[in-house]
């Protein structure tokens, strides 16, 4: 692609648009790799079965404060990345690289 060999950009642009929503390049783009395999399908199916959960705790005739807490759906967590307080200079990336 530098040199200009290689494929158009608008057709690498498209391959990559018509990518399952389960393949690693998308989960990696959703979140991290714990997303690989979760697709709009898997997503509709947790959230189902939560609502399930949630209509059971509803709607059951449970005792006086014995209502039973029932466990969620597994999902993928997102491990957001820690935000640094102090912006990096120039400086210190010199000083980053200079250090191998």
């Amino acid at each position: 692609m530098i040199a200009g060999d290689g494929p158009a950009p608008s057709l690498v642009l498209a391959l990559a648009q018509r990518l399952p929503d389960t393949s690693l390049t998308v989960a990696l783009a959703s979140g991290g790799r714990q997303h690989f395999g979760w697709g709009v399908d898997r997503h509709l199916i947790a959230d189902l079965y939560d609502a399930l959960n949630q209509n059971t705790r509803a709607t059951g005739h449970w005792a006086k404060g014995k209502v039973p807490t029932l466990p969620a759906w597994p999902r993928p967590s997102s491990q957001a990345k820690p935000e640094r307080k102090k912006p990096v200079t120039v400086a210190e990336l010199y000083q980053r690289f200079q250090r191998r």
